[in-house]
């Protein structure tokens, strides 16, 4: 009878498996592989697990890669490919790149040329400042009824870079930052609204980087996290309705005060790996960075269940911290709208509740 096999260090299973620690790291904080933790902080994996959790999301990843269009790669329901373009990043100027190749897409009104030159030039001018990367490509799907484009590079990987920039704890935060607005690693040249304004801009939005997507689908008013096949660089997929009627002003009238970004939009069921926030410290995390806005929508749309200390955090000591800030929750299910209710300060003598 053999007993349970002898926990390996991170080494030994990069050695196994052929992959870099970085990458394995990645993938533990993805969940597709588990460590236990050492009285020292050190991870040790079960190698047969580990073995066998690697096959799984290989096979994952090429079913994946097959069916979305977050990944490199042609999906069949996407129409014949209209333009590829790839460059070297150095030197690059984002916008003779969308001069170049924006004739060969045959866009009918200005406002879907604004919006795609918005979203284009914004997401591939972050390429050229943060990748890290040498070289750029593009390629864009064109028919009458869809234009995807797809801007991937070769650098570090947007989550990766974000989350080292800023010490996040791990790439889940990276992907919390950005649903926020204003967070950049480069504060000094870049306001952090680039990726913010492109995802509310197209119809879908897909980020995919170090093993993780987040994407936003518009049509449906949703928001998920997911793994990637996308392990170097970043791939960014923008959809948009050849038809649209939005207009980039819209877009930007929603969050911004006179033409200062000031309102902001988050979603609650990204801050954690299921439907329940109880912690103070989610409450923290959640909330970290929203002090810049003057407005902020906190959407519990699949939250189930909050907690007493997260109720408390969000809507009483933090409130107090930051009296610039309204927070305002939405789609509340019976019982998040029962606990937050709860928890809210009373009212102060003499004054009724709105």
């Amino acid at each position: 009878m053999t007993g349970k096999a002898h926990p390996v260090s991170i080494g030994a299973v990069s050695q196994q498996l052929g992959v870099s620690p970085t990458r394995i790291r990645e993938l533990t904080e993805a969940g597709v592989f588990t460590a236990e933790r050492t009285a020292g902080g050190h991870r040790r994996y079960d190698l047969d697990a580990t073995r066998a959790a690697w096959h799984r999301h290989k096979l994952a990843a090429a079913d994946l890669a097959r069916s979305s269009v977050a990944l490199p790669g042609t999906p069949d329901d996407l129409p014949p490919l209209t333009v590829q373009w790839s460059g070297n990043l150095v030197g690059l100027q984002e916008d003779l790149v969308w001069r170049e190749l924006e004739p060969q897409l045959g866009l009918k009104s200005s406002t879907l040329r604004s919006i795609g030159y918005y979203v284009f030039t914004e997401m591939l001018n972050n390429a050229i400042d943060h990748s890290g990367g040498k070289l750029a490509r593009v390629r864009i799907w064109r028919s009458e009824r869809r234009l995807v484009l797809e801007i991937s590079d070769d650098g570090v990987g947007a989550l990766r870079r974000l989350a080292d920039g800023k010490d996040l704890p791990d790439l889940f935060s990276a992907v919390q930052d950005l649903t926020k607005g204003k967070q950049t690693t480069d504060p000094a040249r870049h306001t952090g609204e680039g990726i913010f304004f492109s995802s509310k801009a197209v119809d879908l939005f897909s980020l995919a980087s170090n093993g993780l997507v987040w994407t936003v689908d518009n049509l449906r008013a949703d928001q998920a996290v997911g793994t990637s096949a996308t392990t170097t660089g970043t791939t960014v997929i923008l959809e948009i309705d050849p038809n649209t009627n939005t207009e980039l002003t819209e877009v930007f009238a929603r969050y911004t005060d006179n033409t200062q970004f000031t309102r902001s939009s988050t979603v609650v069921k990204l801050f954690a790996i299921g439907v329940d926030f109880v912690s103070r410290s989610e409450a923290k995390r959640l909330l970290a960075g929203l002090d810049q806005f003057s407005h902020v929508e906190l959407d519990f749309k699949d939250v189930q269940a909050v907690g007493q200390g997260f109720v408390d955090e969000l809507f009483r000591v933090w409130p107090q911290a930051h009296p610039g800030t309204s927070l305002t929750p939405t789609h509340m299910g019976p019982a998040v709208r029962f606990m937050v209710e709860r928890g809210l300060p009373p009212p102060l003598p003499g004054r009724g509740t709105s």
